[in-house]
């Protein structure tokens, strides 16, 4: 049976749509869409094959868009998409994700709403505000934001978050209490004896293993993480690689060891590729071992980065892999990342990259 493939591809100026075959080699780039708004981050309902992007800014305000059609027409709406009056206003929405039957939008400042409607109007999780340590919360570089979003497949009363200076946070009763998940994840940048509080970790990147829900991955700004027990702890995974830093993690479609991620050269030495050389690394053990795939990256020159949400893998067999770069360079591999072709240039700086396939 054939399939199509489509990247969805958020940036700074718009949502680009990339198409293919199941077979992976030709694509078409369409786009931008949106009216150009800077797109955080942009997903495929699986039950619906709707597309929700999520922006905004401090000059527009947030907004989700929505399309029905694969992208041939969409609207948006941010009903309901606000604090309390007197409370901060809220400037973007940062992150999506969508299963059993809700859509759930993270946005800056860090807090959770959720749509039960399809994203035509949204609700605030006022549990996640009244975490006894939200007063505490910091911002990272990019602000307060509420940047991973990650489901239970089975239960829909568990949900994890990751919010940027905060840490990691859970709810196992729908969002009504929620409690930190950091044990064992670093927080280098505050005073020594201080490094691994309850809360205040920068975490990038939370994913959860295919079929194994308790086992998360995690992009830390201070290492590399995996946890087997749904947060409660972490285990450094960091051994092998060539850096501590980075932001995007991507899991195996189906495999649950092994997943990919983009080391970069530091927090305070650039925020590029390790000798300006570039490589996706990968592991098959949970984190154990790891491997520097190159092939079809750029050896020399390479002073970009991949930011949290630009790396995505694909369902096939042998499955795709893809990164967005802030230079607006889009690469993919059609093996499980050992080579790699771009597939497109000169778009706007990538701020995400998922994938869906559609059945003939």
């Amino acid at each position: 049976m054939g399939a199509k493939t489509i990247l969805l591809v958020g940036t700074k100026k718009g949502l680009f749509l990339l198409e293919s075959d199941a077979d992976r080699r030709d694509w078409e780039l369409k786009g931008p869409f949106c009216e150009m708004w800077p797109i955080n981050h942009a997903i495929v309902d699986p039950a619906t094959g709707v597309i929700h992007a999520a922006g905004g800014n401090e000059w527009f305000g947030p907004a989700i868009w929505r399309s029905d059609d694969l992208g041939a027409s969409w609207s948006h709406s941010s009903r309901g998409l606000a604090y309390a009056a007197g409370e901060e206003p809220i400037k973007a929405a940062w992150s999506l994700a969508a299963g059993h039957g809700r859509l759930y939008a993270g946005v800056d400042p860090a807090g959770l709403f959720v749509s039960e409607d399809g994203g035509a109007s949204f609700a605030h999780v006022a549990g996640l505000q009244e975490t006894p340590s939200r007063p505490e919360w910091t911002a990272g570089g990019a602000g307060l934001i509420l940047h991973s979003l990650v489901l239970h497949p089975d239960d829909p009363n568990q949900v994890w978050v990751g919010v940027s200076a905060a840490g990691v946070f859970h709810t196992a009763d729908g969002g009504a209490t929620w409690s930190p998940r950091n044990r064992g994840t670093r927080a280098d940048f505050l005073p020594e004896g201080q490094n691994y509080p309850d809360h205040g970790q920068c975490v990038h990147c939370v994913v959860m293993a295919p079929g194994r829900p308790n086992r998360l991955y995690q992009q830390n700004h201070c290492g590399m993480y995996r946890s087997d027990d749904g947060g409660v702890s972490w285990t450094s995974v960091e051994r092998g690689l060539p850096s501590s830093f980075g932001f995007p993690v991507a899991a195996h479609p189906r495999d649950p060891e092994r997943f990919y991620l983009s080391p970069l050269n530091g927090d305070i030495a650039g925020r590029f590729m390790p000798d300006a050389k570039a490589a996706i690394w990968s592991t098959g053990d949970g984190g154990a071992t790891w491997t520097a795939h190159r092939e079809g990256l750029p050896q020399r020159n390479a002073y970009f980065n991949v930011l949290r949400q630009a790396m995505a893998t694909d369902r096939h067999d042998p499955a795709g892999v893809y990164f967005g770069t802030g230079s607006g360079e889009l690469y993919a591999s059609r093996d499980e990342g050992a080579t790699w072709t771009r597939i497109a240039e000169h778009l706007p700086t990538i701020s995400s990259v998922e994938t869906y396939v559609v059945e003939d």
